[in-house]
């Protein structure tokens, strides 16, 4: 028998069990509400004292849900969320909201922004906003939608997407007129473009040590801060790049770069491109955007 309107508890009272019960930690959900521990504690006992059950258990590593917990935060949690859908699009109004993608200013520049044009297309209610950073974002800000990441599994969140995994090969521009490189004494007339980075699979220093070409002597070496500077800097005919293959593939089928065939080594990049949601159930735009990334990269996937 529902109870009379009147009689339902506050609203303020279930937001902190719903906040509870998604994060299972009255510390993680008092972040959540930016509210103290104590305060969600108080909303929670509250909401048990006007039921007249328990409805969580307090564990030193957490909380549990009792059965009668756990009844209400199916129901709670549910319609909780249509509030907050419904709020969103109210106080959205006919504005549209952009949905804002974080990537590395490497990712942004050679793997997303050719590849735009396809998306207002395939989309073209979609308003994106593309935040190039390589700081690591925090999705928790609310001003971020989706993020495309560069890292090892064991660094990547539990929910996270793989996109495509990473080659890295040795590429340079056609009128350099070089195609191979069957031994160092070819890098004498060439300049190496380095990429300063700490990971020994993105430098040549690494690359020519694997294949025995430790004493290798180019001619130069042109150093860049961002990555994507190393592409711009080969596709300038300036030298020959470590590229990451999947991050300039296009570059390589339209032939505005050449990979150029050398031994093969023995280290493999054990890092991958992750998409990572800032929500569980995002809005429409997000989803649209997250499948549209998913089918891109499904194209460059190995």
């Amino acid at each position: 028998m529902s109870l009379p309107l009147v009689r339902l508890s506050s609203l303020d009272l279930l937001k902190g069990f719903v906040a509870v019960g998604r994060r299972m930690s009255i510390t993680q959900a008092a972040d959540d509400l930016s509210l103290t521990q104590s305060a969600v504690s108080r909303q929670v006992h509250a909401l048990e004292e006007q039921l007249g059950v328990r409805l969580l258990v307090r564990r030193p590593r957490g909380v549990e849900f009792t059965a009668e917990g756990e009844r209400l935060f199916r129901s709670a949690d549910g319609a909780l969320q249509q509030l907050q859908d419904v709020l969103g699009e109210i106080r959205r109004g006919a504005t549209r909201q952009a949905v804002t993608v974080t990537a590395s200013m490497g990712v942004a520049g050679l793997w997303l922004l050719p590849r735009l044009g396809k998306l207002q297309q395939a989309h073209p209610d979609i308003e994106l906003r593309l935040a190039a950073s390589n700081a690591v974002v925090d999705l928790r800000d609310g001003e971020h939608d989706l993020a495309i990441r560069y890292c090892a599994r064991s660094a990547a969140p539990a929910d996270a997407l793989r996109l495509f995994g990473e080659r890295v090969v040795p590429v340079a521009h056609p009128t350099l007129g070089i195609r191979s490189l069957d031994d160092p004494s070819a890098l004498r007339r060439l300049h190496l473009l380095e990429f300063d980075d700490s990971r020994p699979w993105l430098q040549w220093r690494s690359w020519l040590r694997e294949r025995g070409w430790r004493q290798a002597r180019p001619r130069g070496m042109l150093r860049f801060n961002q990555y994507d500077q190393v592409i711009h800097a080969a596709l300038a005919a300036q030298g020959i790049a470590l590229a990451r293959l999947e991050l300039i593939l296009p570059l390589v089928q339209n032939g505005q770069l050449l990979i150029v065939q050398a031994p093969p080594g023995k280290t493999e990049s054990p890092n991958a491109y992750w998409l990572i949601q800032a929500q569980a159930h995002p809005r429409d735009e997000v989803r649209r955007v997250a499948a549209w990334i998913r089918a891109e990269a499904a194209a460059v996937d190995w």
